[in-house]
């Protein structure tokens, strides 16, 4: 690590009038001299990296007013980058002296300022848009730098003798520092494409090298003797299962469980966002037994043999040792073999549960399986043999069969090789069977003749090898071979359509699937590659769909904005009329074209613009004249009719009609000798008029029905969901789900946009039509209850097995 800096005198001047030790005010400059010697070089990268980034846009524009527009931006640069850095580092060397001044005379924190309610308008969405960029890019360094962070918090808050300042407050800290950029993008005059172009070049020039800067800070004060040895611990359960244990449901209202069921599943894959359920814990809250090991046996415990690596010499006939979860694993050999034992004696039985492998040892007693085998059974490792054999089979194009057919053909192998009575260990059957229940259950909730499926199918050999070798499959959590099924699994979930899924993707799992049934041999690594691999290729496409679906919401927003216009003109309009009560023919001129007028003006330059108030006035004056009877002593308004006719230009009116309609809006009683009231309404009638497009199929003006009590409690649900919850549509009679995104909705127009998992918009409804769609069990959110696709079926593993075996959750506890 490179040695610190000494402080420069002007760094020292800098704190000369910080009421402080000499000490600490030496401290102060030599970190305001570390920070100028680590952001000096990345800061001047960044004013680089923008302008080249705002020339990549412009030659990427969709149109010349685009192009011209970003390029005159990224002219602005030259000026904007000279003293970047010196500005920069003024306003972090201002972050650290305020942690000196009194609680009065603090300046308030550099943050971006998060927008409230009242600070909303109608064309401020520049903040906005900010807002969303920076809070983005604050969190995924938080995450990156939590640890150094709160040490440099207590370290400083030690020097101002002050409490431990919270990583938010910290002056090295993201926030303060994404703050700092903002506030010189305003200073500097950016717009908004260079301020967001400005953010992200921030963030991959600064913020990425940030963790070096925190911890050169961390040990230079350490060094100094402020906290020596300080070290950041959070704390951890060493136990999952433990951890785990109070999420399970029945613990109380105020549950995990309770909350997961009311909580809105918002990832863009559409499953549950929860951590992956602790399978052990699971199996004592569905079969009962001994509770999970506590933190004090578990350190006391004998801890598990690492994970097979695939070595050449690993003797062929080793099988693992079952680590903490033994009694999990036992209760579940005791399960099985209360099943078989229920099945052959006719007492229960169960489409789901797939006979018993012909042969094989099944351990009536309860104990661990496997401790004293048959003279007929066939070691794990032969077993492993054949099942390699077929998954090579199938890495060379073989069809994938069902995991029932991978037991007759493994068993006929066996039989054929060993003898007519080879058979498998109760670990090996047992093993298998629980397999074949597990797959059996992910079918039933997957979609049938979908890709996901077939790759299900192909990894069953792969994971029947994992499974065998390592039994930490069914109980181990977080198992790399279990987390990789569960997200090809997802891939073909019900509620995904065949257009829900981008084809790029599909090919690069299918790709993904190939490499392990290819490269997979006794190696755990493989699967947890795999499934990092998958987990790239998701986030990628979730980077695309957030892409595509802000377009529709952008436009979304837009509409709404255009409608909240159109709505506050007709207010001022009704009002002028019901005030002076001009010309029924004059009113109708007003709600068409100088509505439009108001609406655009509202939408270009704001309420709080001249040219707004210049409308207001014109509004007025055009009541007050057209209220006047005509031919009297009045005579025609000449400046408000130059006035009107260069305003109703602007909407796209011709010249002829627009002349037409300010004579007749400036003149007494409205009356135009030049054109008839018959031809300017014709004329009116064949001009689209702003925005309306956007009501080709629009319900908003229509009254609602009375909602039932059912209907306005999901009415009054849907106002309060966040951005992003995924929706079930049964798209059919026969209860189809068809899964789709509600990406965002107007609390002032009442509508809401509907994507798909791609981003691409799919549908639009009203909040009252949503409601009564869920009213009539049409449309449900979707819940973190749901859990992952594996752990539902893994639970209904476990059910299934308690109904065969003719056990009760109350008899097991």
């Amino acid at each position: 690590m490179p040695s610190s800096p000494p402080p420069m005198p002007e760094d020292t001047a800098r704190f000369a009038a910080v009421d402080a030790p000499p000490r600490v005010r030496r401290l102060l400059g030599v970190l305001l001299a570390l920070s100028r010697q680590s952001l000096t070089a990345p800061l001047t990268l960044t004013v680089v990296e923008l302008e080249r980034e705002l020339l990549r846009e412009a030659e990427r524009a969709r149109n010349s007013q685009m192009q011209a527009d970003l390029f005159a931006q990224a002219r602005q640069i030259h000026p904007f980058a000279e003293g970047f850095s010196h500005r920069f580092l003024e306003h972090l060397a201002q972050a650290l002296a305020a942690l000196f001044a009194p609680a009065s005379e603090a300046p308030a924190a550099a943050e971006p300022q998060r927008p409230s309610m009242s600070a909303l308008t109608l064309v401020n969405d520049t903040d906005i848009d900010r807002n969303i960029v920076l809070n983005e890019i604050m969190r995924r360094e938080m995450l990156r730098s939590a640890n150094a962070l709160q040490l440099l918090g207590q370290r400083l808050a030690v020097l101002a003798a002050a409490p431990a300042l919270d990583a938010e407050h910290v002056p090295f800290g993201p926030v303060i520092l994404c703050g700092i950029v903002r506030r010189i993008g305003d200073e500097g005059g950016l717009e908004l494409e260079a301020q967001l172009a400005l953010y992200r070049s921030f963030e991959r020039q600064v913020l990425e090298r940030l963790g070096e800067l925190l911890e050169r800070a961390n040990v230079l004060l350490g060094h100094e003797g402020v906290l020596p040895g300080l070290v950041y611990t959070p704390y951890l359960a060493r136990s999952a299962a433990t951890r785990r244990i109070v999420t399970q449901p029945g613990r109380g209202p105020g549950s995990g469980a309770a909350r997961a069921r009311t909580t809105p599943v918002t990832s863009w894959n559409g499953a549950s966002s929860t951590a992956a359920s602790s399978w052990s814990a699971m199996m004592q809250a569905e079969l009962g037994g001994h509770p999970p090991p506590t933190d004090a046996a578990a350190s006391m415990a004998p801890q598990p043999p690492p994970l097979p690596t695939g070595a050449p010499d690993r003797p062929a006939t080793a099988a693992p040792v079952v680590d903490l979860a033994a009694p999990a694993m036992s209760a579940l050999h005791e399960l099985l073999a209360g099943a078989r034992h229920a099945m052959a004696a006719g007492a229960a039985a169960s489409p789901g549960l797939e006979a018993p492998l012909p042969g094989a040892a099944v351990d009536h007693e309860g104990g661990m399986p496997g401790e004293a085998p048959d003279a007929n059974t066939v070691p794990s490792a032969m077993v492993d043999a054949i099942l390699g054999q077929l998954q090579a089979r199938i890495a060379g194009g073989a069809t994938a069969r069902s995991m029932s057919d991978l037991q007759t053909a493994l068993l006929t192998q066996l039989r054929a090789e060993h003898g007519e009575q080879a058979a498998l260990t109760v670990k090996d059957g047992d093993t298998l069977d629980l397999l074949g229940l597990l797959f059996q259950q992910i079918r039933q909730e997957q979609r049938p003749q979908t890709a996901g499926n077939d790759l299900v199918g192909r990894l069953q050999v792969p994971l029947a090898r994992a499974a065998l070798a390592d039994p930490g499959f069914f109980v181990r959590d977080e198992h790399p071979a279990r987390e990789l099924l569960n997200t090809i699994a997802e891939l073909g979930a019900s509620g995904l359509q065949d257009d829900d899924l981008d084809p790029q993707l599909v090919q690069k799992l299918e790709r993904t699937v190939d490499t392990v049934v290819a490269q997979y041999h006794d190696d755990p690594a493989v699967f947890a590659a795999a499934n990092e691999e998958v987990q790239q290729h998701f986030r990628a496409a979730a980077h695309k769909a957030e892409l595509a679906e802000r377009r529709h919401v952008e436009a979304a927003r837009g509409k709404e904005r255009l409608e909240v216009a159109r709505q506050q003109a007709t207010t001022l309009i009704e009002q002028a009329c019901a005030q002076d009560e001009p010309p029924r023919f004059v009113q109708t001129l007003l709600r068409q074209a100088w509505a439009d007028v108001l609406t655009l003006s509202q939408l270009r330059h704001g309420e709080d613009s001249a040219l707004w108030q210049q409308r207001l006035q014109q509004t007025a004056r055009i009541t007050a004249v057209t209220a006047q009877a005509p031919g009297g002593e009045h005579a025609a308004d000449d400046i408000l009719f130059g006035e009107i006719e260069a305003a109703v230009l602007q909407i796209g009116c011709h010249h002829d009609e627009a002349r037409a309609i300010a004579r007749r809006l400036s003149t007494p009683g409205g009356e135009d000798d030049s054109t008839s009231r018959t031809e300017l309404t014709a004329r009116l009638k064949a001009r689209t008029r702003l925005g309306e497009h956007a009501e080709a199929h629009d319900t908003r003006r229509l009254a609602p029905l009375a909602r039932s009590n059912v209907e306005e409690d999901c009415y009054r649900q849907l106002r309060t969901l966040p951005f992003g919850t995924w929706f079930e549509f049964i798209s059919n009679q026969q209860g189809d789900l068809h899964r789709q995104r509600l990406s965002w909705y107007s609390l002032v127009t009442e509508h809401a946009l509907f994507v798909n998992p791609r981003g691409q918009k799919v549908a639009e409804y009203t909040l009252d039509t949503l409601a009564r769609l869920m009213a009539l069990e049409q449309a449900r959110i979707v819940t973190e209850d749901k859990g992952r696709l594996i752990d539902r079926a893994w639970q209904a593993t476990l059910r299934t097995l308690r109904s065969l075996a003719g056990t009760e959750q109350g008899e097991a506890a």
